[in-house]
Formats: structure tokens, C-alpha cells, sequence
């Protein structure tokens, strides 16, 4: 007799302590809600709901808010209606987790087919979640307190033992785990004993219609910069793992090996303070005042896509030194508007850059060496239409639509091997 074929119908989406709604560059909102949103929207395209459920943190939020076509945000109440840090939210996952299964009995059983869980205080929802309804777990920990602690930044603090132990508990039950890249896949397999056979690679994506390359004289028109500047650039939160005061550093080395670089040198760090960066808003710029750079240094919040794309494209490098990444989206991003980037030897950014060909990897955080690459890229024309070009071509292979149809793939696996019958795969 044949068997019956599932078709994906219903993704539920766990995201705990961040919502795809929030901008990315401030708080805790940075590329995980990136590849939410953007895988969310490619799934809908491939015909499959996404359901989105995340932590209310405002009493107007409405309980749910189409995001686009086939994507909703269901809001639960679970804490108070504000942001907490994450440290808190541990106490908040039994109202969280009782929001999620209050809105699935709303319906009739069967409702989701998969749940997706990000992050591992979401992937302890999940847990529960998958036990109820009997569907499988895929989850992606988009970063690891393991890891984190092997590379702590100065001064940063070590990740919790109740965070490690959650983790732990997450690749124990997960049906399928998610990992942005081979070496993060070697991190799960190595440090948390995941069974090699339930971790798939999956890389993340770049939206090529938003980020891709245009007349850098227009954006430094538009961003009020320097035609004839030597721009080099920061994207992201404002904290010790991100490392913007490496940069920093480094471009006050570039001004005492090169001090007639000054007049032309503009260092444009955007984003906000967050995490553990929280408790000293103002690094950046008492550190700049600190190494006696402020004149070069200029500092913008946080920014919408378009506007962002403008800041790559007026940029002649964008810098990434964070000590650690899954994956790196500013770098992908970067480089699909045709900007090469300078990044940390680290993590998922061995694969988001081609190290000299796309840009410049860098092994370590030390000031000298960072300035020492960067010096061999600014003021070289030829050097950086060299890796401009190649960095276009790089980016190009990742597409966010190709993200999701992987995903389809693994989120087929799991069904098929908890059910034991043939997944129709959604095309």
C-alpha cells in the first residue's frame, strides 16, 4: 500500500527574546532577526505559513500582526511590557510557553508541522511545544555560550552555566539542529556531542535586491560624507563581543604611521549600545576622545535597510572584529553592494569572506595588525576594485531563497523521520 505523502503546511517560529518587527542594530535585535524575517517571507513565497511567536514588550502591540503574506507575529504576554535583559527571561518561559499552547488550541490539532525555534532560550519553548503537539524541533543557536566563553572579549562577561546547561538540553532534543556553516556544525558536534546525523548546514542569506551595489558618491551625498574621503565603516550593536573599540584603536595606529591621513579619514560606527555595551553607552565616543580621534570618528544610530545599503556603498571598507560570529551578515551584506570587508579570522566569517579575495581576514584583535591591513587597503584604488569585484560575485551565491529551500529540506527530514512517511516537499 502507498504511503500518504505530509505536505509542509505551517512553520511555527520561536523567538523568545527578539521580534522580527524590532530594528537590528539596537538591543538584542541584530542578524538573527535578519534571517527570521527574511527566511519567513521566502517560505511564504514557497507556499508555506510562518507563525512567528515572540515576547510582547509594548501594551499597544496588537496579539497579532501580519509582517507580510503568509507571515504573521503572534505577540505573547509573558513578563512585564518592556524590554528585559536576557538574563531575565529564563524566569519569563513558563508564561511564554503557556501563550504558545494557548494559541494553538485555538485551532484544530494538526495546525503546525514543524517548529523552529532560535536561540536556545526559544528552543526551550520549542521543547515543550514538540512534545505537545507532535511535530518535530529544528532548531538554530545562532550563537553558543561554549564558544562565546573560548573567545571572550576583555573585560566581557563569561556566559552562565544556566545558559550552557539550557543549550545542552536543546541539542539533546532537537529532531534537527541548524547550523550556519561547516565549522559551526564541528562546534555543535565537538563541544555539545550532537549526533553528526541530526546537524545540517544551512547558510544564511543576503537580500541581493536591497544590497547590491550603487554610486558610492550619491550615498556620500545623501549620508553628508566626504567625496574625497577615506571612509572605513562599523555595522552593528555596540558591545565588548563586536569589538568597535578594535577599530578604534586601530585607526589611531593608521594616524600615527600615517598622520596625513587625517584630513580625509572618517571612522562611521552605526549602531546602539547593547548587552553587555548597556552599561557604558558612550564608549565610543569617550574612547575616541581617549585616543585623541573624535575629529574622524562618526557615530549613527542604528538604520533601516535602504538607508544601511547607502552607508556600504559610501564606504571603501567595511570593518567586522568581533570576536566571535556565527556567520557575519554585515560582512554578506557589505559585499553585496560591492564594499570588501576587513573582518575577525573567526567563526562563520571565514565563510562570509574570501579571505583575499573578497577581503581581509585577520587573526587576533591587536590594534597593530588591524591597522597594518587596513593601511594596505586605503589609498589603494586598484587593490580595492580588485576585491570589490570579487566580493559581488561572493555574495552573489548567497540568496535568501536558497536558504529557505534548504531549510524545506531539513524541516522535510525531521517530519519524515518522526512520522516514518514521505514528505512532499513544497516547490
Amino acid at each position: 500500500m502507498a504511503l500518504k505523502r505530509r505536505r509542509i503546511n505551517r512553520v511555527a517560529t520561536i523567538s523568545v527574546h527578539t521580534s522580527p518587527l524590532d530594528q537590528p542594530g539596537t538591543g538584542d535585535a541584530g542578524g538573527m532577526n535578519v534571517y527570521i524575517l527574511e527566511v519567513a517571507k521566502r517560505l511564504a513565497a514557497l507556499g508555506i505559513e510562518v507563525e512567528i511567536f515572540t515576547r510582547r514588550t509594548a501594551r499597544d502591540l496588537p496579539p497579532v500582526a501580519e509582517l507580510s503574506p503568509g507571515v504573521l507575529v503572534r505577540h505573547v504576554t509573558a513578563g512585564p511590557y518592556e524590554e528585559l535583559d536576557r538574563a531575565e527571561l529564563p524566569g519569563q518561559l513558563c508564561g511564554f510557553i503557556s501563550g504558545v499552547l494557548r494559541a494553538e488550541a485555538m485551532y484544530d490539532p494538526g495546525r503546525y508541522d514543524v517548529i523552529h525555534s532560535h536561540y536556545w532560550l526559544s528552543g526551550q519553548v520549542g521543547w515543550l511545544a514538540k512534545e505537545r503537539w507532535g511535530v518535530p524541533l529544528v532548531h538554530t543557536m545562532h550563537t553558543m555560550a561554549k564558544v562565546k566563553n573560548l573567545l571572550l572579549a576583555e573585560g566581557d562577561k563569561p556566559e552562565p552555566g544556566l545558559r550552557v546547561l539550557g543549550e545542552e538540553q536543546v541539542v539533546e532534543i532537537a529532531d534537527r539542529l541548524v547550523a550556519n556553516t561547516s565549522s559551526e556544525a564541528d562546534e555543535l558536534i565537538q563541544l555539545y556531542g550532537a549526533d553528526p546525523g541530526r546537524v545540517a548546514v544551512v547558510n544564511p542569506g543576503v537580500n541581493l535586491t536591497v544590497f547590491q551595489p550603487a554610486s558610492k558618491g550619491a550615498a556620500r551625498h545623501r549620508l553628508k560624507l566626504p567625496q574625497d574621503a577615506h571612509v572605513l565603516l562599523f555595522v552593528g550593536r555596540i558591545q565588548p563581543l563586536k569589538a568597535p573599540d578594535v577599530l578604534l584603536k586601530a585607526a589611531a595606529r593608521m594616524l600615527v604611521e600615517r598622520p596625513d591621513l587625517r584630513s580625509r579619514l572618517v571612522v562611521a560606527c552605526v549602531g546602539g549600545p547593547s548587552g553587555n555595551g548597556l552599561a557604558r553607552p558612550s564608549l565610543l565616543t569617550e574612547l575616541a576622545a581617549e585616543l585623541g580621534i573624535a575629529d574622524v570618528v562618526r557615530l549613527a544610530p542604528p538604520a533601516p535597510q535602504d538607508v544601511l545599503a547607502d552607508w556600504y556603498r559610501a564606504a571603501d571598507v567595511t570593518v567586522v572584529p568581533s570576536y566571535n560570529e556565527s556567520f557575519g551578515l554585515v560582512a554578506l551584506e557589505s559585499q553585496a553592494c560591492g564594499t570588501p570587508v576587513v573582518a575577525a579570522s573567526v567563526g562563520g566569517l571565514r565563510t562570509a569572506v574570501r579571505d583575499g579575495v573578497s577581503g581581509v581576514l585577520v587573526n587576533g584583535h591587536d590594534p597593530d595588525d588591524w591597522a597594518r591591513a587596513l593601511l594596505g587597503l586605503v589609498g589603494q584604488p586598484r587593490r580595492l576594485a580588485a576585491l570589490a569585484s570579487h566580493a559581488l560575485e561572493h555574495a552573489a551565491a548567497f540568496g535568501w531563497s536558497a536558504t529557505a529551500s534548504r531549510l524545506v529540506e531539513v524541516y522535510a527530514g525531521a517530519m519524515a523521520q518522526l512520522h516514518r512517511t514521505p514528505i512532499a516537499v513544497n516547490s
